[in-house]
């Protein structure tokens, strides 16, 4: 994957090493209101997403790294889901046994880039794709021990918090999310969902230091170099 971590990183899922091989890192698009509103953006009337390249994973505790020439580059914490069964067409009823747990992770965006190309209606991938662009958490919990409901996701840079939000302030449920990604792609087994970030983004620094926490999933801490 990337230069500064381990080709798959590991987090400890209820205690247990698991290695991360997602195909594909799916995102959610303004599933918090007060994030499209802080970047002026419509809010979406149902999940809408992109990916971003499983090259983009960073072990916890690594480095991230800015690309040279692109701008500003910000931070978004987001509660992440990994997919345990693979699934096509899931009903919001059976989504949750495709689940297999939920960890911390950042989804690190070149700004500049991203405006640029939805000004000429023109993809993301590169504003969101760059390696260590994807860092992720210490741990993880199951579905079985882990419920995602009402947990504070925040983030901190060199102390000073800049996110601070709730699960609850999602506008559509986990559930509805696995369930309208997996009418168009099939969900597979190790496949990641980045839920969506509170409102509080900003850009990041060399030498900055973050720290992304949620309930019960420990804390993410990764520099920027």
């Amino acid at each position: 994957m990337n230069q500064n971590g381990p080709k798959r990183p590991t987090i400890l899922m209820d205690g247990r090493p698991y290695e991360l091989h997602p195909s594909k890192i799916v995102c959610l698009l303004r599933s918090y209101a007060a994030h499209a509103r802080e970047l002026n953006n419509p809010i979406p009337e149902r999940p809408r997403f992109f990916l971003k390249p499983p090259s983009s994973l960073l072990q916890n505790h690594g480095r991230v790294v800015l690309p040279e020439g692109v701008g500003p580059v910000h931070h978004e914490v987001e509660l992440a889901v990994i997919i345990g069964r693979t699934g096509c067409k899931v009903t919001e009823a059976s989504a949750g046994d495709h689940i297999l747990g939920y960890t911390v992770m950042l989804d690190l965006t070149a700004r500049q880039l991203q405006e640029e190309a939805r000004s000429k209606g023109l993809p993301w991938t590169e504003a969101k794709g760059f390696d260590t662009f994807a860092p992720v958490g210490p741990i993880g919990a199951t579905r079985a021990c882990y419920d995602w409901r009402g947990r504070r996701v925040q983030l901190k840079v060199n102390g000073t918090m800049r996110q601070d939000g709730n699960t609850d302030m999602l506008l559509f449920p986990i559930e509805q999310m696995v369930s309208s990604i997996s009418s168009v792609m099939t969900l597979e087994e190790g496949d990641m969902i980045l839920t969506g970030t509170p409102s509080g983004v900003g850009p990041v620094q060399r030498g900055d230091a973050l720290e992304a926490t949620i309930d019960g999933l420990g804390t993410l801490e990764v520099t920027v170099q």
